[in-house]
């Protein structure tokens, strides 16, 4: 996606809130989403020390429409 950074925010990033999907079961294979701000930072729940993508309002709403109309699915 264009405009997308993985950024180092450590000391921000502990102290948020993070979620995963109610699909993933607890388990930790998927991706961890938090809001900072008006911005939406995805990680992965796997390696959570590996960095965090962040999404503006108008990136975050074409991930999640890209996901739920399939389109992701066989990549």
């Amino acid at each position: 996606m264009e405009g997308c950074w993985i950024v180092n925010l450590s000391k921000q990033v502990a102290s948020l809130t993070w979620r995963k999907g109610s699909q993933s079961g607890g388990a930790n294979e998927c991706v961890e989403v938090a809001a900072l701000g008006r911005v939406a930072l995805v990680r992965d729940s796997r390696d959570t020390a590996a960095g965090v993508l962040t999404l503006d309002s108008a990136q975050w709403n074409a991930l999640v429409s890209a996901i739920r109309s399939g389109e992701l699915d066989a990549r």
